[in-house]
């Protein structure tokens, strides 16, 4: 590995000393810009964008891409005769071995190689002309930050011997200019009244430094005002700013300008018109709207508070639940806000392909509006298939598919209607496995609650009611778990960043039908068993328990029988032996854990805030706050318990536990397509009244998605390393770093590092004090792990290989750090989109 390693160091060595390979003689490779602001060299991102021309895009530092470019010649030929001729020894090989079609094909291949090589970004070859308009640009960017009498100058270092250059640039700011008196001139009377009686205050204050971004914000601020109070055809053109640029104290009054009319077109002429506040009169929404139909005048129409519904063939759609969607109604003063609030709305329905909403001026008049909303349906039944390649430490390479039907409209009312299939198949170091299952969810547009509960949130929160059902089974997965799950779920929004969500009878039933192979699955555990069993015998001078059975048709009893017979202690074995003792009834309570049955009926409330504004906004934050108790209204229906103390409800062992779980992301642009990430968990999950917390709803660690240098359930928990198959805990906390970036096109290059581990804090006597959270200190048993990643980007769909590097392992004795730092012992990911 370390002579691979060095070749292929020695490789990128020999072809970085060629990368100017494709640059003539007279010309030079821009390698590096410099940026000095009143002499003080500037990395910002945000003055990054002004720079028109960029050195080559780099990868550990090195312009991978152009290497990829070098490869290729651009004077090589461009077809096959060509080709042939130039390569007539290869050619008339295989045209003569095979034929003239297979030597044209063998052509064409290098002939392509060579163009996919050259298609990647060659130098980027200095030109003083982008380098005058980056001037230009820095020199605009400053005075519009208040900077008028701001330099730009730049330098160009040529390294002519090896045809390379940078380029520096040097900015002399200058004095700030400061805003002195701000005058409001308003001609339109409608448009005094209605920003004076406005509670907002204008941006612009006296005092402040001169920047056009907050002209530009104060703009769009009265914009607002004007069209949120029925200013319809208010533009951003009737406004205007003259600054008074003649002071020479860099002081500059302000004068704010907003025309009183508008030009309205009459007949071909535009005429001055005074603002008016326009109310929306008429609303017509159709239902069924193509572009094939424009023009055709709808056969079939409901006339429903006001607003006229139509179709062109029948109406689909119950015009009492549509028209919860449209907030303009009739005779309401027009605002934009509402007019968005109703096309997010009824995209938000994922019943209609396109919304278009359009208003024109009732003829003969100037105040009145109307409003035309026409609405394309998706078709009625869509088909969905998912397939995914699955792999981790539990399963070797299988596949899942997920088939899915959906009904749209379902009951009228813009309902969402879907049936899902489940399969998956796989095989495990015990054989083949799969699992099989099927369910049903109903989602409702609106919040469907007794006792007019659902009056508590209004509509323009975008409530949203789901209703869910659905069974799976498993076969060779763990204990063949079959489970029955029920969920009612309330969503909405409660503004554009904060998002509410309240489960109620989210209620799971877990049942183990393949408990006798418990030990088969929990080797380990079977195995340390047998240490026990070995040492029980030696302490009572017996031969009949060591080596317990491997015959798996009695091995769970046998297993039982004799851990019974520890857990007895008339033989004072708990006294002599007291490690195998705890190590017994350890492996004794984590059997009726995991094979015990259990109904999980869940409360929760979730909190999400999430500050990004669109798909490719780079520096956003995001939090997620769960609270969640299982068992508690049940708990206090059932008063029945099991034979070892456990409550139930009709006769099954009821889990009654507390969860929180607290999620932060934090995301920063870094510049030249480059991305840095920040994630935090942390989570906690306390049983009572003598309750085990089920092995699904446990927290683990290690995964593609997790602390990456640990596979999934192999961490933890605390500083043991107990060799177990699945390794949980009941306190979790998670941290990663991630550093983003370009390689070459679709490939991206991420460099990362994750830190954490799992607890117990139930504070069972059956825990070893090693897995314990006892305080601060039990932080130092936090694993570290760092490492690289690959990923191809194709818009729609992420692939990513992430490999992890055990970097601090707390559970090793003496040194704990890069002791396994290598490839021999990382971890391979295999993941579908972002970690996180």
């Amino acid at each position: 590995m370390k002579k691979l390693s060095l070749s292929f160091l020695f490789l990128l060595i020999l072809v970085s000393c060629n990368s100017t390979k494709h640059v003539a003689e007279d010309e030079h490779m821009l390698t590096q810009n410099y940026i000095y602001v009143d002499s003080i060299r500037n990395k910002s991102t945000d003055i990054q964008k002004y720079i028109l021309q960029k050195p080559n895009p780099k990868f550990l530092n090195l312009p991978v891409g152009l290497y990829f470019h070098n490869l290729g010649d651009p004077n090589n030929p461009k077809t096959p005769s060509e080709w042939g001729k130039k390569n007539s020894r290869s050619y008339n090989f295989i045209k003569n071995v095979f034929s003239e079609k297979q030597s044209i094909a063998y052509a064409k291949s290098f002939i392509g190689l060579n163009k996919w090589f050259l298609n990647y970004q060659g130098p980027a070859i200095i030109s003083e002309r982008k380098i005058k308009n980056t001037e230009n640009n820095l020199l605009t960017y400053y005075k519009n930050q208040g900077y008028f009498k701001s330099k730009v100058t730049s330098k160009i270092n040529r390294d002519s011997l090896h045809k390379k250059a940078t380029v520096s640039y040097n900015i002399a700011r200058g004095r700030p200019t400061l805003l002195d008196s701000i005058n409001f001139k308003i001609e339109s009377p409608v448009l005094d009244s209605i920003y004076t009686n406005s509670s907002t205050s204008s941006l612009l204050k006296t005092g402040n430094q001169y920047n056009d971004k907050i002209f530009r914000n104060e703009a769009g601020r009265v914009l607002k005002l004007f069209r949120n109070n029925g200013i319809y055809n208010f533009t951003e053109s009737a406004i205007g700013f003259y600054v008074d640029s003649t002071r020479t104290d860099y002081k500059t009054n302000v004068d704010f300008l907003i025309s009183g009319n508008r030009l309205k077109e009459i007949e071909g002429a535009y005429i001055n018109t005074p603002y008016k506040v326009q109310k929306v009169t008429k609303v017509n929404v159709i239902t069924d709207y193509s572009f094939l139909k424009k023009g055709e005048a709808p056969s079939n129409s409901i006339d429903y508070k006001g607003i006229n519904f139509l179709a062109y063939r029948k109406l689909k759609y119950n015009p009492k639940y549509l028209a919860q969607s449209i907030f303009l109604k009739p005779g309401s003063i027009y605002k934009d806000t509402l007019r968005n609030l109703t096309r997010n709305h009824l995209k938000a329905l994922k019943n209609f392909k396109s919304t278009n909403i359009k208003f024109s001026p009732i003829s003969g008049t100037d105040d009145e509006l109307k409003m035309d909303v026409f609405l394309t349906p998706i078709e009625k039944f869509t088909l969905g298939l998912e397939t995914e390649i699955t792999h981790s430490n539990i399963r070797n390479i299988g596949s899942s598919a997920k088939f899915s039907i959906s009904n749209r409209n379902a009951f009228r009312g813009a309902e969402l209607l879907k049936l899902s299939f489940l399969g998956s198949y796989f095989n495990s170091n015990s054989g083949p496995g799969w699992e099989a299952g099927a369910d049903a969810s109903l989602e409702i547009p609106r919040f469907i609650a007794p006792f007019g509960l659902n009056k508590l949130v209004p509509k323009e929160m975008s409530p949203r009611t789901l209703f869910s059902i659905g069974s799976s089974f498993q076969k060779n997965i763990g204990l063949d778990r079959q489970t029955f799950t029920f969920l009612t779920d309330y969503k909405w929004q409660f503004n554009a960043k904060k998002t509410i969500q309240l489960e109620i009878f989210n209620t799971q039933y877990i049942q183990n039908l393949n408990i006798g192979s418990y030990f088969n699955i929990y080797s380990s555990e079977f195995s340390n068993l047998n240490e026990v069993a070995k040492a029980f015998d030696i302490a009572n001078n017996t031969t009949t328990n060591y080596p317990l059975s491997s015959d798996l048709s009695n091995q769970v009893s046998e297993a039982l029988s004799f851990m019974g017979k520890v857990a007895d202690n008339t033989t004072g074995f708990k006294t002599t032996n007291s490690d195998e003792y705890n190590t017994a009834l350890n492996i004794l309570n984590r059997y009726n854990i995991i094979t015990s049955d259990f109904l999980i009926p869940v409360l929760a409330y979730s909190y999400t805030y999430n500050s990004q504004t669109n798909f490719n906004d780079n520096n956003f934050s995001f939090l997620k706050i769960r609270v969640a108790n299982s068992g508690n209204v049940l708990g206090l229906i059932s008063k029945k318990t099991n034979e070892n103390g456990k409550k139930t409800f009709a006769n099954i062992p009821l889990a009654q536990y507390f969860k929180t779980d607290l999620e932060y992301k934090q995301f920063w642009d870094a510049g030249t397509n480059s991305v840095f990430g920040f994630r935090t968990f942390l989570g906690a999950i306390i049983p009572y009244d003598k309750s085990a917390i089920p092995f699904t709803k446990s927290y683990f660690a290690g995964g593609s998605n997790d602390i990456r240098a640990w596979q999934t359930y192999e961490l933890g928990p605390g500083s043991t390393n107990t060799g177990l198959e699945y390794n949980v805990g009941s306190l979790k906390f998670l941290t990663s770093a991630e550093y983003r970036f370009d390689v070459v096109r679709k490939l991206k290059g991420a460099l990362f590092i994750d830190a954490g581990n799992i607890w117990d804090i139930t504070g069972s006597d059956f825990v070893e004090e090693e897995s314990k959270f006892n305080d601060l200190s039990s932080l130092k048993n936090i694993a570290i792990g760092s490492g690289f990643g690959a990923r191809l980007d194709f818009s729609f769909l992420i692939l990513r290989l992430d490999v992890g590097f055990k970097t601090y392992e707390p559970y090793l004795t003496g040194n704990k750090w890069l002791k396994n730092y290598n490839f021999a012992n990382a971890v391979y990911n295999i993941g579908i989109n972002y970690p996180f």
